[in-house]
């Protein structure tokens, strides 16, 4: 193997997902029914042939702990190297959570140190893409380069994101996180390739002066001192960094293309398989353009809408433009349209929900989850 595999999974962007990510990673936002955001790293790395991949969790880190507990999913077998999820470890020389994604990454330094593949691929596991990280390492190897980015161009607002400005080769030459005033629509997918002993001695030093921060204490750095390019990625990518993102993003899986170049077009991505029936749709149902999962019981209306796993839906129900989270119980004559219905939420018999122009998010008062 040239490289190992860095998943950072430990965020929970409160303030743009607001009740989404209160009681789970946002790794482990359940996407397209069936899938975790974090399947998606998950698979890149394993159909890269990258075998050894840690996950760095902190933030509700039960919940992506729990769903990882198993690597056979993703055919991470110890044998090819294995899967290793590190959390905040209270020690007699450290006693801090992760601070930042370079202290993430730094606080579990002896793993990097102890691996011998020359390579490191970094990325993030709210990514919703398909990638061969091993086209990314031959382009990182042919540049001569010290750091590359993923990067793509999009069509929302740039001002989410890492803009990048570069030059005729492809060598970065501005790094600019979240500016206000974007010169231009090419952004970091937040995924980096490094070489491994420069990356160390890049978090020795990030460390000893007290900075915790992968892009701007480490990769903004060192962009005039170092050879820093852009690796374009020009097929589908989204990031569920946001409330509109995450409806959009599931939202996007209605397209039969989308779905085909994700599930059926190979490489695959793997996820964790459940043991639960297959969808029942009972008499006077009507169902279109929507995505069932299994275990669901339909009684209603559902249009455009994606219907999680174990989702009930009463008698003479209208959904439509909504998305249904896991184990949802829905009552008869409940009318939703533009929301997400989070996971475990009962609605009661005769609610109606409409969302504006921003989805609305309905959250029923099962708080006492800890959402997997």
């Amino acid at each position: 193997m040239k490289a190992i595999g860095i998943i950072l999974a430990g965020g929970n962007n409160s303030m743009r997902m607001g009740g989404l990510s209160q009681n789970r990673a946002i790794a482990a936002m359940p996407v397209a029914c069936t899938y975790r955001s974090i399947d998606f790293s998950l698979s890149n790395m394993t159909n890269s042939g990258i075998g050894k991949v840690a996950v760095l969790t902190m933030y509700n880190a039960k919940s992506i702990n729990e769903y990882l507990r198993s690597s056979k999913w993703w055919n991470f077998g110890r044998k090819n190297g294995g899967l290793y999820v590190f959390a905040p470890t209270l020690t007699s020389r450290n006693s801090w959570w992760y601070r930042g994604t370079a202290d993430s990454i730094y606080q579990n330094i002896e793993w990097l140190k102890t691996s011998h593949e020359p390579y490191v691929v970094i990325a993030s596991g709210d990514g919703i893409y398909k990638l061969d990280y091993s086209k990314v390492i031959d382009y990182h190897i042919e540049k001569d380069a010290d750091i590359t980015i993923v990067c793509t161009h999009v069509n929302d607002d740039p001002r989410r994101y890492g803009v990048i400005s570069m030059d005729d080769e492809n060598r970065i030459t501005e790094l600019q996180e979240k500016p206000l005033e974007p010169e231009s629509n090419l952004i970091s997918c937040g995924i980096y390739v490094f070489r491994r002993r420069m990356l160390i001695e890049m978090l020795e030093q990030c460390a000893a002066e007290d900075k915790s921060d992968l892009v701007n204490d480490i990769i903004v750095r060192y962009i005039k001192r170092n050879k820093v390019f852009a690796y374009l990625h020009n097929n589908l990518w989204s990031s569920i960094s946001s409330t509109e993102k995450y409806y959009k993003t599931n939202m996007a899986f209605l397209n039969p293309e989308v779905r085909k170049y994700f599930f059926e077009e190979e490489p695959r991505i793997y996820t964790k398989i459940g043991d639960r029936p297959p969808a029942k749709y009972n008499e006077n149902t009507d169902v279109k353009n929507s995505l069932v999962a299994a275990g669901c019981i339909v009684n209603g209306t559902v249009q455009n809408s994606l219907l999680f796993k174990s989702v009930y839906v009463g008698n003479r129900c209208v959904i439509k433009d909504s998305i249904i989270m896991n184990d949802v119980y829905i009552q008869d004559d409940v009318y939703l349209e533009n929301c997400i219905i989070e996971s475990h939420s009962i609605i009661k018999s005769g609610s109606s929900y409409i969302g504006g122009e921003q989805v609305k998010v309905v959250n029923e008062g099962m708080d006492i989850y800890e959402f997997t």
